[in-house]
C-alpha cells in the first residue's frame, strides 16, 4: 500500500470543536467501559446470595470476563486496523450495554454469568480500538501525558463502578446494572457525532505528507503478524502483563477486605459493603498521579529512548513495600452501624483525619497506586513509539489478551487461595495474607519493563525510519 491523496475535507479532519468533542467521548467511553469491569467485585456478596452460590463463583464471573474481553479485543482489533474504526466502536459499545442490562435481569446464576459474557465481548472493542484512534491524535512528545489522561480514565471508571456498585447496589444489586445500560446505550448515540480521526495524522515524519491532503492507505496484513512480535520491545510489553495484571487483578478484592474488616468488628452484612466500597475508592484515589507517571516518562524519554521503560520499571517495583503495609495495617473502622448510605460515607470520610489508622492506611494506598499508575501511561506510550500506526490496536489487544489472562488469574486464584488460607488465618486475615502474596508478581514485572528499556532504542528508530521512508514516496 502507499501514501495517497485525499480530498480537502478528509484533509482538514474536523473543526477544533469538533475534535475536542470526539476525544472526550473517546475518554468518557474508556471510562464508562472500567464501570463496567468494576461493578460486580462490590456486590459479590449480595449477587451470591441472591442466586444462592458461593462467592468464589462469582470471582469465577469476573475472571471469566476479564479473559473474554481480552479475546475478543483481538478480533476487534485486527479489523479496527484494517477498517473504518467507528462503526466498530458503536457496535462494541451496544453489545457492551446489552450485556449489562441482560445481567440485571438475570434470574440465575448461569444466565448471569452469559450476560457478563456478552458485555465483556462489547469492552474488548472498546479498549483496542479505542487505543489505536486515540494514539492517532497524539504527537510523540506528549503521548506520556495524554496516555496518563486515557488511562486515569479507565481507573477512574473502575473507582466509579466499585462506588455505583457498593453504593446503589447495597439495598438492590441490579439497580447499578440498569443505570449502566442507559448510560452505555445513550454513550452509542454520542459516538454518531464523532468524526473519524485519520490513521498516522499525529506522526511529525508524515506531518508535511498529511498537510498536502495526502491519506495513510497502509493497512495491517496476517504476514505482519510475525514482524509485530519479532520487535523485541513488544514481546516485553506484552510478557509483562501476564505477571502485572496477576497482581493488579488481585486488587479487585480489596473491597471485600475492607468489608471483612468491617463485619468482623461487628458490623451488619449491608453496612459493611458500603464501607468497604468507600474505603476501596478511597485506597485508590492514587491512580490519579499517573498523570505525574506521564510526565516524568515524557521528560526522560526526551533525554534518553530508555525513558519510559525505566520509569515503568522503577515505579513497579518501588510500589511493592507499600503494597504489603496496606494490607496489614490495622484500620479501626467507626460508623453509624444500619444508618444510610450516606451517613456512613460521611463517616468513613471523617475518620480519615480522626482516625490515625486510617490516614495511614490512605496515605500508604496513595503512594503505593502512584508508584505502580507510572507503569500505565508509559505502557500506552511505548506501544505508539515502537509500532507504525496500523500496527498499534492489535498490539495493543495482544498486550491486553496477555494482561487478561494475567488479571484472570490473578482475581480467580486469589479467590481459591482466601478459600485455603481460611484453614490458618481466620477472617480477615486471610484476605490480607492472599492479597500480600500475590503482589510479589511485581518483581519479575519490573524485570521485564527493564529488558524492554535495552531494546527499545532501536525500535523506536526502526519505526521512524519506516514512516520517513513511506512520506518520501509521495
Amino acid at each position: 500500500m502507499t501514501l495517497t491523496r485525499g480530498g480537502p475535507a478528509r484533509a482538514r479532519g474536523g473543526t477544533p470543536a469538533h475534535r475536542f468533542y470526539s476525544v472526550v467521548v473517546f475518554v468518557l467511553l474508556a471510562s464508562l467501559d472500567n464501570v463496567a469491569i468494576g461493578l460486580v467485585p462490590p456486590l459479590y456478596g449480595p449477587i451470591s446470595d441472591a442466586f444462592d452460590v458461593p462467592r468464589r463463583l462469582l470471582g469465577l464471573v469476573t475472571a471469566v470476563s476479564f479473559l473474554a474481553s481480552a479475546v475478543a479485543a483481538v478480533g476487534w482489533a485486527y479489523v479496527g486496523d484494517r477498517a473504518n474504526r467507528k462503526p466498530l466502536l458503536m457496535v462494541g459499545t451496544l453489545i457492551w450495554a446489552l450485556g449489562t442490562g441482560g445481567s440485571a435481569l438475570a434470574a440465575n446464576y448461569p444466565a448471569f454469568l452469559a450476560a457478563q459474557i456478552l458485555a465483556a465481548v462489547g469492552l474488548g472493542a472498546v479498549g483496542s480500538v479505542g487505543f489505536s484512534v486515540v494514539t492517532d491524535l497524539i504527537s510523540p512528545r506528549r503521548r506520556g501525558l495524554v496516555m496518563s489522561f486515557w488511562g486515569l480514565s479507565q481507573g477512574v471508571g473502575t473507582l466509579a463502578g466499585t462506588l455505583v456498585g457498593g453504593l446503589l447496589g447495597a439495598a438492590d444489586w441490579r439497580r447499578p446494572f440498569l443505570l449502566l445500560t442507559v448510560v452505555g446505550l445513550a454513550a452509542t448515540v454520542a459516538y454518531l457525532f464523532t468524526y473519524d480521526i485519520r490513521r498516522g495524522q499525529s506522526e511529525p515524519e508524515l506531518a508535511d505528507a498529511l498537510a498536502t491532503g495526502a491519506e495513510y492507505d497502509y493497512r495491517i496484513s496476517r504476514a505482519d503478524l510475525p514482524r509485530i512480535l519479532g520487535r523485541r520491545t513488544n514481546r516485553w510489553l506484552i510478557l509483562q502483563g501476564l505477571t502485572a495484571q496477576a497482581a493488579f487483578g488481585s486488587l479487585v478484592w480489596l473491597p471485600v477486605l475492607f468489608a471483612e474488616r468491617a463485619e468482623d468488628q461487628g458490623y451488619s452484612a449491608a453496612t459493611a459493603v458500603v464501607v468497604g466500597s468507600v474505603f476501596a475508592t478511597l485506597f485508590q484515589l492514587g491512580g490519579v498521579l499517573s498523570i505525574v507517571g506521564g510526565l516524568v516518562g515524557d521528560a526522560l524519554q526526551r533525554r534518553t529512548p530508555r525513558g519510559r521503560a525505566l520509569v515503568a520499571a522503577v515505579g513497579i517495583l518501588a510500589a511493592l513495600p507499600f503494597y504489603l503495609v496496606l494490607f496489614f495495617v490495622p484500620v479501626r473502622i467507626d460508623v453509624p452501624d444500619g444508618a444510610g448510605t450516606g451517613a456512613v460515607v460521611r463517616a468513613v470520610l471523617a475518620s480519615v483525619v480522626t482516625e490515625p489508622t486510617v490516614g495511614l492506611s490512605l496515605l500508604t494506598a496513595v503512594v503505593a497506586l502512584a508508584l505502580t499508575s507510572a507503569n500505565s501511561p508509559n505502557w500506552f506510550a511505548l506501544i505508539a513509539d515502537v509500532n507504525p500506526p496500523e500496527h498499534r490496536g492489535t498490539v495493543y489487544s495482544l498486550g491486553n489478551l496477555v494482561n487478561g489472562v494475567g488479571r484472570a488469574a490473578g482475581n480467580g486464584l486469589v479467590g481459591v487461595a482466601f478459600h485455603g488460607l481460611r484453614a490458618v488465618f481466620p477472617p480477615p486475615l486471610n484476605y490480607a495474607v492472599g492479597l500480600a502474596a500475590f503482589q510479589l508478581f511485581f518483581i519479575p514485572t519490573g524485570v521485564m519493563y527493564w529488558l524492554a528499556s535495552r531494546t527499545s532504542p532501536d525500535d523506536i528508530a526502526a519505526v521512524r525510519d519506516l514512516l520517513h521512508d513511506r512520506a518520501e514516496r509521495l
